[in-house]
């Protein structure tokens, strides 16, 4: 393990009693390790973002800026979004995209999926 650094923090009652319970369950075997476990998934999340900016955000302007022609306007924006979440209100479920469903909703027969 690489070289520690003792360091005190000031934490809402809302996180303290998270980072108890983490360690109560068994999850984590001191506080310490929930934020260590925080920190990286912090770093990870910082690194992606990082990644998207570099790797899309970037090229994605730069295209634009080379042909400003291929941008669409606001009102088109959105009326391809209401057109588009029209069609799935009225879509089965499942449908018309064929993405599967996933979250931890009820989505038995007759239930819609939320619009975004």
């Amino acid at each position: 393990m690489s070289a520690t650094t003792k360091r005190t923090f000031s934490l809402p009652d809302e996180q303290s009693h998270y980072i108890d319970s983490l360690v109560a369950s068994g999850t984590y075997a001191t506080g310490s390790e929930v934020v260590r476990a925080g920190l990286r998934a912090l770093q990870e999340r910082d690194a992606a973002v990082e990644t998207w900016l570099r790797d899309e955000v970037v090229k994605t302007y730069d295209e634009m800026a080379s042909d400003p022609g291929r941008g669409r306007s606001v009102d088109d924006v959105r009326a391809g979004l209401r057109a588009r979440h029209a069609a799935r209100l009225r879509a089965p479920i499942g449908e018309p995209d064929g993405r599967p469903l996933t979250g931890g909703r009820n989505r038995s027969a007759g239930h819609r999926r939320p619009c975004c």
